[in-house]
């Protein structure tokens, strides 16, 4: 009886050590590979659809030049990726509007767009920041900042509402409905 229980039992704890074997084996690590450990990355610092997100880093023999360098190559990623998102939300809703002359608007949205990401980007946080040193000395600064979707879009309508040319026609609910729906795409 006990032989007849062990047997199966046998055959599943090596089917088991078998598989396990095979899955270690199937992406091989190569020669002189060495896995990089990179701070401030990863999907928690990616934008979604609450907030703009950009990561960077800099490597410096001066600790203070890394940080900076760092956090201006992020901040400029970000306004990137913002004046991105802007330029689509303002394209599709000129389309969706009854704007007499749609390019003037569009102009006037994207101009608008340019400075007010300019005035948002200083209350841009800092959500990750981590400094390391090389073995000759180095400095490398890993940085990830953040905006507010929300504070973006209350700051742009607020430049658009002064905006005579615009501001009779110029829906804030329709224009941050297509905001929304655009950034629902950053997942």
């Amino acid at each position: 009886m006990k032989l007849k229980i062990a047997f199966p039992l046998a055959f599943l704890v090596a089917g088991a050590a078998l598989t396990g074997c095979s899955n270690k084996n199937m992406t091989p690590k190569q020669a002189g590979e060495v896995e990089i450990l990179e701070y401030c990355s990863g999907s928690e610092y990616k934008s979604d659809k609450n907030h703009f997100r950009a990561t960077s880093s800099a490597v410096s023999m001066n600790r203070e030049t890394a940080k900076k360098v760092a956090r201006s190559n992020a901040e400029n990623k970000l306004a990137r990726s913002i004046m991105i998102t802007i330029e689509s939300v303002t394209d599709n809703y000129v389309d969706q509007s009854t704007y007499n002359n749609k390019e003037e608007v569009t102009t006037t949205f994207k101009d608008l767009a340019r400075s007010t990401v300019d005035q948002v980007l200083s209350g841009a946080i800092t959500s990750c920041e981590r400094l390391t040193q090389k073995a000759n000395g180095d400095y490398v600064s890993y940085i990830a900042v953040e905006l507010s979707a929300t504070e973006l879009v209350g700051k742009y309508n607020e430049r658009l509402s002064q905006d005579e040319r615009i501001r009779a026609e110029y829906n804030y609910e329709q224009f941050k409905e297509t905001f929304e729906a655009e950034m629902a795409k950053q997942r």
